[in-house]
């Protein structure tokens, strides 16, 4: 697998400009790299009727995608089957499905993605080890994209 390079003044750059602008999330991509930042409104209430924000508390640290089209050519690429959000446990404050180096086997759940209020389980292509998760809990995901690599 090809090594991204990481450059830790542009994440937190991008970071920044989530906490100033009030954004959810940021996606930048050059070549066959792409970053996304993005952060949950875990104070936002997701029934449009209640109007009630919490205020956020300042160690909230926003989940970092990286991916690329290496991760998509993996064998053992985990992708989304649709758009949604991707949650990594069952529940709020639930052990998650899954953690790098926990051995899965073809068709465990390994993530949950909610569309249109229906909860979807994303199963293991492939048994195998964990080698990385990718999204962060309840972060957007686009149809495609790679979640995490079983190997």
């Amino acid at each position: 697998m090809a090594k991204i390079h990481i450059d830790d003044e542009l994440i937190r750059h991008l970071a920044g400009l989530l906490r100033e602008t009030g954004l959810t999330e940021i996606e930048l991509g050059s070549g066959r790299e792409r970053v996304r930042v993005s952060r949950s409104n875990l104070g936002l209430s997701s029934n449009p009727g209640l109007a009630s924000v919490s205020n956020p508390t300042s160690d909230t640290v926003p989940a970092i995608a990286l991916t690329d089209e290496v991760g998509m050519e993996h064998p053992g690429a985990v992708t989304a089957p649709m758009v949604g959000t991707v949650y990594l446990a069952p529940e709020p404050g639930a052990k998650p499905y899954i953690n790098v180096g926990d051995d899965v086997q073809a068709g465990d759940t390994m993530f949950i993605i909610e569309a249109m209020k229906t909860m979807n389980p994303v199963g293991a292509p492939r048994s195998g080890r964990v080698e990385q998760v990718l999204v962060g809990n309840a972060s957007p995901v686009e149809y495609g994209e790679v979640l995490a690599l079983v190997g």
